[in-house]
């Protein structure tokens, strides 16, 4: 039913609806009467009349009338301008695309149209209606012209069931109701906690793996022949780990460490590698052929994005000529040397955490706390560790920025074109933040060092840091630990309480006025969308990336849960906990602190998909990686096939692995430190004049330093594994996702049956025609 609207006059010369034609029929504020619904709301500051801004203000709001649109005006604080679209705008919308809504299952009763399919056109519209300026609503919100456009929350069925059924704490362990989130968020949203869901329910599998693998070494935790030979080796002297104030030390000291590294570090860790890269396969495997049966149910399976994007340009504007892709090669250099530019700074940051890490052990080893002396190393990782995530969270906003400003260098022809650029972009940049430390922990740590007597140096002054005492992969352990409790932690705590702490600022400063009422003076009824309209606006305000922030979020965490899987096995259980706080997270921060969202229609997770199947190959070379270069699987395996007493004669009942450690250490010569070196003069129950030589973890000759032939038998080995460890690993994830077939034949089916019937009403219509 149309409601009447009449000119008023004063200093917005438009139309504008009178609310009092209407009763108050609740006192929620998110409630409106039912012949009262309005698609949008702008928000302005109250300007004096006849200001520049008042001016471009009413000149878009008249531009509006023109299209048919009904204005509404509420004054408070702040100018609050209520717009409705005509309906003849989503019949024709609904004529171009041949009715896309006609299987939305719960379309608003108030409308034809779905409510989520009005607010995306009226949004579209008011994007792109340009004023005799020509200017548009994003000119003029930078001016300060309009400070706020959203669609609003209304109550409505639909939402309150959102709200009591998914949007609370309780329902933590409740499958999620993809299709009501449809219905109030559009397809985009759904889609994005249908994958979240899917995803974190295919996580406990490998959340499960993964602790078996960790319980597992836990139970070898005191049998390990390794570590009994660590923990017995009281008389082997290790060289300094610095150059000033550090003693010698006795193997024996780390027995603790080799137990917690041979509880990572063992073969189950091998198994477990593989078994993610084939879960990551299968995992993305089994997405497409949900997906396929979601949208499928939702009719959208072969829905065309362009053709819609060209429908509401044509309903904008009817003499709108379409705007042509357009490709520059100049632009595509410079924008290519940009990134590179940008990744080389992000590569310099992490080695100005390797810095760090170098001075920080000096600093400790040379303090005057015992504890920090003998700790120096694990406190240099930890304190690291630490920077690193004030680093990611630092350079998150930095990457956002510089993404979107060479994002606006494209010129992408859409926005759909647009948030892709973007999130290649950002990915990328946000890749090099979080992992480069890794990279350099896991692959270049105690390998680029030298070795006693020849070590390599920052400013000829600070050598580079060693592996861990116990083996290079407990720094890689600690790293990942550390920095994926922070991240799931701090980052989820403040994510909640920021938009929560604003929201209740926002709602204390934006109370309405009271007006007082004199004896024997009647009360003006207030308006009723007034507390709807303000409530709304209380409310934090929605980016136009706010989904995409979800999305990197849940990638981030992806690929620390795949790709250095190998050296933390109990990633894929902390992800799964996360992500059972995160959907609920998201769902009470978008139904009750956030304004709505604007709804996008959409058939697919879009780009992201290959990102994930990236994040999926580079899982492999990782974790082959780690368990070729920072594990000590493969040197131990060469030895008990190569020097063990296993290949001697009547060595029956010997563990193979006896004598490694001693094997694995090679001798240095006291005399041959460096000169600056100062060698320290104490070690308990040892006399300085008795120690010769000290040991250190390495493959060298005792007389020239130079590398034995065992080195090369273990480089060797290193490399032949990771090409079978990889081709095994790519092989598997080929045959999955041949063996699981991305769409499911009753999706199949159906189109089919579908094609046949249509086929078939056609024929019998031509045949009708032809009797008549």
């Amino acid at each position: 039913m149309a409601m009447p609207s009449k000119r008023l006059q004063g200093e917005d010369d438009i139309l504008l609806t009178p609310w009092r034609d209407f009763p108050i029929e609740d006192a929620d504020p998110f409630a409106s009467p039912d012949e009262e619904k309005w698609d949008f709301i702008l928000v302005s500051g109250i300007h004096e009349v006849g200001s520049e801004k008042e001016i471009k203000r009413k000149k878009f709001l008249d531009e509006l009338s023109k299209k048919g649109f009904t204005i509404k005006k509420i004054e408070d604080k702040k100018l609050f301008y209520g717009v409705r679209a005509p309906e003849q705008i989503f019949r024709k919308y609904q004529c171009l695309l041949r009715n896309p809504d006609r299987k939305l299952n719960n379309p608003d009763v108030h409308h034809k149209t779905p409510v989520t399919t009005r607010i995306r056109i009226v949004n579209f519209i008011l994007q792109n209606t340009t004023t005799p300026d020509l200017e548009k609503l994003q000119d003029l919100m930078k001016k300060k012209v309009f400070e706020a456009t959203f669609p609003l929350h209304e109550k409505e069925e639909v939402r309150e069931f959102l709200k009591e059924r998914w949007a609370r704490w309780r329902d933590i362990f409740c499958q999620q109701p993809i299709e009501k989130i449809r219905c109030y968020f559009g397809e985009k949203v759904a889609l994005y906690f249908a994958w979240l869901g899917w995803y974190t329910y295919l996580l406990g599998i490998a959340a499960v793996a993964g602790l078996v693998v960790f319980v597992a070494g836990i139970t070898v935790f005191n049998s390990s022949q390794v570590s009994k030979e660590i923990c017995e080796a009281d008389s082997t002297i290790m060289c300094p780990l610095c150059d000033q104030k550090c003693p010698f030390w006795l193997l024996s000291d780390t027995c603790t460490y080799a137990k917690v590294t041979h509880m990572i570090d063992n073969e189950g860790t091998v198994l477990f590698a593989m078994f993610m890269a084939i879960w990551a396969t299968v995992f993305l495997e089994l997405w497409k052929r949900r997906r396929a049966t979601v949208v499928t149910d939702w009719d959208l399976y072969k829905w065309d994005e362009e053709e819609e994007d060209l429908a509401m340009e044509l309903l904008n504007n009817l003499q709108q000529e379409p705007r042509q892709y357009q490709h520059s090669y100049f632009r595509s250099t410079i924008i290519l040397l940009l990134v590179l530019l940008m990744i080389a700074v992000l590569i310099g940051i992490a080695h100005a955490l390797v810095i760090y890490r170098v001075v920080a052990t000096a600093f400790f080893t040379q303090s005057n706390s015992e504890f920090l002396r003998e700790q120096a190393n694990t406190m240099a990782v930890m304190t690291g560790a630490v920077l690193h995530y004030i680093t990611i969270v630092t350079m998150t906003k930095v990457n956002r920025r510089v993404a979107l400003y060479l994002c606006d260098l494209e010129k992408p022809r859409t926005f759909s074109q647009r948030e892709n650029n973007f999130t290649v972009k950002l990915f990328t940049f946000q890749f090099f933040t979080n992992f480069s430390s890794l990279i350099y922990i896991a692959f270049f740590l105690g390998r680029i060092n030298g070795h006693p007597g020849n070590y390599v140096r920052i400013a000829g002054k600070w050598r580079l840091e060693e592996c861990h005492p116990s083996g290079c992969i407990t720094d890689l352990f600690i790293q990942m630990a550390i920095i994926m409790l922070l991240k799931q932690t701090i980052s989820n705590v403040m994510e909640y309480l920021i938009p929560w702490i604003t929201h209740k600022i926002h709602k204390k400063q934006q109370r309405p006025k009271k007006r007082s009422v004199m004896l024997g003076e009647e009360e003006e009824v207030e308006d009723p969308c007034k507390r709807q309209w303000l409530s709304n606006y209380q409310l934090n305000e929605v980016n136009v990336f706010s989904l995409f922030d979800e999305f990197l979020e849940m990638v981030i965490q992806y690929s620390f849960t795949t790709i250095f899987v190998a050296a933390f096995p109990l990633a894929p259980l902390l992800a799964f906990c996360n992500n059972l706080f995160e959907i609920r997270l998201d769902a009470i921060k978008m139904m009750r602190l956030y304004r709505r969202m604007v709804p996008r229609k959409a058939k697919d997770i879009g780009i992201w998909l290959q990102v994930l199947e990236a994040i999926g190959i580079l899982a492999v070379i990782g974790n082959g990686l780690v368990i070729a270069i920072t594990s000590d699987f493969i040197p131990l395996q060469v030895y008990k096939y190569t020097y063990s007493p296993c290949v001697m004669e009547n060595s029956t009942g010997v563990d193979c692995s006896t004598g490694y450690i001693n094997h694995s250490l090679s001798v240095f010569r006291i005399r041959d430190f460096e000169p600056h070196t100062k060698v320290p003069e104490t070690l308990p129950d040892f006399i300085k004049a008795e120690i010769k030589e000290c040991r250190y973890r390495d493959y060298r000759n005792a007389d020239d330093y130079s590398y034995t032939v065992q080195f090369w038998h273990i480089f060797a080995a290193r490399l032949a594994f990771l090409i079978l460890f990889e081709h095994v690993a790519l092989c598997v994830k080929l045959i999955a996702a041949w063996y699981v077939p991305d769409v499911p034949q009753s999706v199949k089916n159906q189109f089919l049956g579908r094609k046949h019937s249509d086929l078939r009403k056609d024929l019998s219509m031509m045949e009708s025609s032809t009797e008549v």
